[in-house]
């Protein structure tokens, strides 16, 4: 019975990596909060967190205010 728990929050922690994969924290950082400390906790992480920014987007923010401050 403990390995089918063990197995269960294996999988939720998995599940909540890859639910912050675009997130600060990225997969890895969610999936080993979850799995260290309870997939509860990963999902509050999840929920706390900022998305992550583009690169592709900061350049062109950089962009307009350049162009603005003219």
């Amino acid at each position: 019975m403990p390995i089918i728990l063990i197995l269960v929050n294996i999988v939720l922690s998995y599940f909540i990596g890859f639910l912050g994969r675009n997130r600060k924290l990225g997969f890895w950082g969610h999936f080993f909060a979850s799995l260290l400390l309870t997939p509860i906790f990963g999902l509050l992480l999840i929920v706390a967190t900022d998305p992550r920014k583009d690169e592709d987007t900061d350049k062109k923010e950089k962009k307009t205010k350049v162009i603005s401050d003219k």
